[in-house]
């Protein structure tokens, strides 16, 4: 990617202030003031594309990505950030007061006035850009933005590269939203190839140690305590106010002196581990010691933001989580922030849906059976002398193979166990009689192996998606369509696993998935 001189650079950033500057004075009005009523948000992303040649797709997929196109009214964001396109003032981002230098806009406007705001946001992409050296052919080129996106994140390394490749993808598959005053606002989908530069070295794909289906991008040592001084006892739920990469951002921040152990993505429920299990966050005052905590991508005034794809994966985690430190499934130990004792926080707020929640947690059932007996939120460790619905699953695919289980009574015996140990035997797995994630995952998958893509549906659809939350240990809805879920899900899969990531279920993926990869 070209470069520019430092001394070309500093004049560029003169340029842009002059640029809004003239606009000001010839129309004595503010730059993107909109005659247009009815389409304000719209204008305002046109004109300040327009204003400082910035595209004006990545400009709505940036603030998207932000806030769903909501201001709020111009409260700040947990990380302090302000308006549609989340403009930053704290310790170490200063993206409000860079907004404010190149635009000439008070930082007051740029806080409670969108169409300033997202003249600000556009001022600041482009300074970026002029600094990485995009010339005006490059400018045109919407994937020659990428590095410029990320550096929009205030983040570096794997978090920077995480919140750019989350614009792209709304770039990619486009968007058609409303912003909370009923103005619909569009990005038409189209291939894109980011040129990432220097961070396509930057690894956003290591896996959690805890929760293996998670990424691991690690919190400032000054914002948790290493180890604990009580057993871990609870859940806690949080919404973060603000968006998931810039909650990551601000839990590496070592100013800010808060973190969680994770955090889950809206739009289709990744997740990000940033404090281990065994160590401290700082998220919940009180209950820190015993608790373990959990962000959710979103605003509690807003429950767009509380998606199938955030529920399905936290309920997993969480249910993850209880099976693994012996939490009891109730409502007493899976707590929101503002039942935390000597807290003063109100999330996750009014829509949080509680009982949905805890029914996908599974409470003392252990997994929230579906309607079929094998369709679960979350598969767990089953045994010699485990009972339950989950045991009655496993004695039907074991006879449905050929592995004769006995009758599918739900108590886990001595005909199931020498059924599994011939099965796993069979399959080229430990032959211990135990099922679980390794043979949960080649027992779901197991029968045709007909290629799969986004699009089809059916029984094998459904077999691939109990597979899949076998495998990865987060939820994949089970409803036999193969749609953008389910893709992420392929995808993710493939990738931990060394397979082609093409997000298509082929002979190799299959192959994985039936030897309980």
């Amino acid at each position: 990617m070209p470069r520019r001189a430092a001394a070309h650079t500093k004049a560029r950033a003169s340029v842009l202030a002059a640029l809004t500057a003239t606009v000001l004075a010839a129309t004595g009005t503010p730059a993107l003031a909109s005659t247009d009523t009815g389409h304000p948000m719209n204008r305002a992303f046109e004109q300040a594309a327009e204003t400082f040649d910035v595209p004006r797709d990545l400009l709505a997929a940036v603030g998207y990505g932000e806030t769903r196109l909501d201001g709020h009214s111009g409260r700040p964001s947990q990380a302090n950030g302000y308006g549609v396109m989340h403009l930053v003032s704290n310790p170490v981002n200063h993206t409000l007061e860079r907004a404010a230098g190149l635009t000439g806009e008070p930082p007051a406007e740029l806080r409670t006035d969108t169409t300033a705001n997202i003249l600000g946001g556009a001022a600041v992409l482009r300074d970026y850009a002029d600094k990485l050296g995009l010339d005006a052919r490059d400018r045109d080129d919407l994937d020659a933005w990428y590095p410029a996106v990320a550096r929009y994140s205030g983040s570096e390394g794997p978090a920077a590269a995480l919140y750019a490749d989350t614009v792209y993808t709304f770039l990619a598959d486009g968007l058609d939203t409303v912003t909370p005053d009923g103005e619909a606002v569009s990005v038409t989908g189209r291939p894109v190839s980011p040129q990432k530069g220097a961070l396509t070295a930057a690894d956003a794909s290591t896996r959690s140690a805890d929760y293996p289906s998670a990424l691991w991008v690690p919190a400032d040592p000054n914002n948790f305590a290493t180890g604990r001084s009580a057993a871990i006892d609870k859940v806690v739920i949080h919404v973060t106010q603000g968006s998931y990469a810039g909650s990551i951002s601000w839990f590496q921040d070592p100013a800010s002196e808060v973190s969680a152990h994770y955090v889950v993505r809206s739009s289709d429920g990744q997740i990000t581990q940033m404090v281990r299990d065994s160590d401290t966050a700082y998220h919940a005052r009180s209950a820190n010691a015993s608790a373990l905590g959990i962000e959710h991508e979103g605003f509690i005034d807003d429950p767009s933001w509380f998606t199938d794809s955030l529920y399905r994966s936290s309920a997993a985690l969480t249910a993850y989580l209880c099976d693994r430190y012996g939490i009891p499934k109730d409502r007493a130990h899976i707590i929101g922030h503002s039942e935390a004792p000597g807290n003063d926080h109100t999330d996750p707020g009014p829509y949080w849906d509680w009982t949905r929640y805890m029914e996908l947690v599974g409470g003392s059932t252990g997994g929230g059976t579906g309607a079929d007996g094998l369709s679960f939120t979350a598969y767990a460790t089953q045994q010699s002398g485990s009972t339950g619905p989950q045991v009655k699953a496993v004695q039907t695919l074991l006879n449905a193979q050929g592995y004769p289980a006995g009758e599918a009574d739900s108590s886990f015996g001595p005909a199931t166990q020498s059924a599994v140990k011939a099965f796993q035997t069979a399959r080229g797995l430990d032959s211990d009689g135990i099922v679980g994630a390794r043979t949960w995952t080649a027992l779901l998958s197991a029968g045709a192996t007909s290629t799969l893509a986004e699009g089809a549906s059916g029984d094998g659809v459904k077999r691939l998606q109990r597979s899949l939350t076998a495998a990865l240990g987060s939820t994949v809805g089970v409803d036999g369509s193969f749609g953008p879920g389910t893709a992420t899900a392929v995808r993710s899969y493939q990738t931990s696993r060394g397979l082609t990531v093409d997000g298509i279920v082929g002979p190799g993926t299959w192959a994985a998935l039936q030897a309980g990869r």
